[in-house]
């Protein structure tokens, strides 16, 4: 089957970029090269094509319960604009998926999705529908997305696209404006308007806008056009959101890697009087789990790599490197890894076999730089 494309998919082959098959999608990995990408993201600010994300519309007078029953996280009497991050799960807690779910209105909501996911959640989410009085929505291939990462972000979407986000509080979203307060009109049928996010998965502070297709093209040519904003593809993606300890669907998260067991149960709120999952979970959280997702560190410049073995101190494998880099903002070798839970006590130390050698190193927190987000 042929891979699909973003709306911005001729530009990125124009620019030059380095194209590869991701989720499905033909997407771009780099442009100049990674290194520089991920550091203009964490100095300045960067842009990225996100198109190829799902989204799903939940409306009608069932919504908020119908959420409620399929989401981790607690949206009873949220205000209009907040955004919540969680995960959706099956009852035996494994994930099938994690989200942002928007406020839209009363009755209104708006999910976003993983690419890699979106015919497998969107079967699930039609499944678990039955009995609610709302309609449901995927609406991902009318909608494209652009993600503006870094600490000039904010300077950079009010001074060259013409968007009002200063007063967007950390996660929090409203439809598209002028900083003057003139609504901007960036069609998208049924759909309905168009949004902007204080969002983003790079630890820096940063926006998400979604849009038509066309808008996103004409925001794309604005941000390339100035000059303040560079081109970014998914591998310093991959890079800034690993440094921050933000988890990747497939590999800190699936069917097999619960929340708990990922160190994300603060996003699930056991006071809900249910969701799917929750009993599965609470035992989690009560009883202890067999296996945790921990951070490593490694006393040499080797790069753990996804499936490469987790040793004890005696040789014995103890579980597999999920995301590993030499990162490029804190030049230390380290990684997030599946092991038994025994072993995830902060200081332990382990080893990681990289092809035919053993390195040492120790269990670390796995956020290897610290965030910078506007509150």
């Amino acid at each position: 089957m042929e891979n699909k494309k973003t709306c911005l998919y001729d530009k990125h082959v124009a620019m030059g970029a380095l194209m590869s098959p991701f989720a499905g999608f033909e997407m771009p990995i780099q442009y100049s090269n990674i290194t520089d990408e991920h550091q203009a993201v964490r100095t300045k600010c960067g842009v990225f094509d996100v198109s190829h994300m799902g989204e799903v519309t939940v409306r009608g007078r069932d919504a908020e319960r119908y959420v409620q029953h399929i989401f981790t996280n607690d949206i009873a009497g949220a205000t209009v604009g907040k955004v919540f991050y969680g995960m959706m799960c099956y009852e035996n807690g494994g994930t099938v998926d994690d989200l942002l779910v928007y406020k839209m209105g009363e009755g209104d909501f708006f999910l976003v999705i993983n690419a890699a996911n979106i015919d497998k959640d969107w079967a699930w989410m039609q499944d678990q529908a039955k009995g609610f009085d709302m309609d449901l929505q995927n609406v991902s291939e009318q909608y494209g997305q652009l993600a503006v990462q870094g600490p000039e972000a904010e300077a950079v979407v009010e001074e060259v696209l013409g968007l009002a986000c200063k007063e967007l509080k950390f996660y929090t979203a409203a439809p598209l404006s002028s900083p003057e307060g003139e609504t901007i009109e960036a069609p998208l049928g049924a759909v309905g308007g168009a949004l902007i996010s204080r969002t983003g998965y790079t630890g820096e502070d940063g926006f998400e806008i979604y849009a038509s297709h066309d808008y996103i093209r004409a925001c794309w040519d604005k941000l390339i056009a100035s000059g303040r904003c560079k081109p970014c593809g998914l591998g310093c993606r991959d890079t800034l959101r690993f440094e921050v300890g933000l988890p990747l669907y497939g590999d800190e998260l699936s069917a097999d890697i619960t929340p708990v067991m990922a160190g994300l149960g603060m996003f699930c709120k056991f006071e809900k009087e249910d969701f799917i999952g929750k009993e599965a979970l609470l035992k989690q959280k009560t009883e202890g789990v067999k296996q945790r997702i921990v951070g490593i560190e490694l006393n040499d410049k080797a790069i753990p790599r996804h499936g490469y073995a987790v040793l004890n101190t005696e040789g014995v494998k103890i579980g597999e490197v999920t995301t590993g880099y030499h990162t490029i903002s804190s030049d230390k070798s380290v990684c997030m890894a599946l092991i038994d839970a025994q072993y995830g006590k902060l200081d332990t130390p382990l080893q990681i076999q990289i092809r035919k050698k053993v390195f040492p190193g120790k269990v670390v927190k796995k956020r290897f730089y610290d965030k910078h987000y506007k509150k």
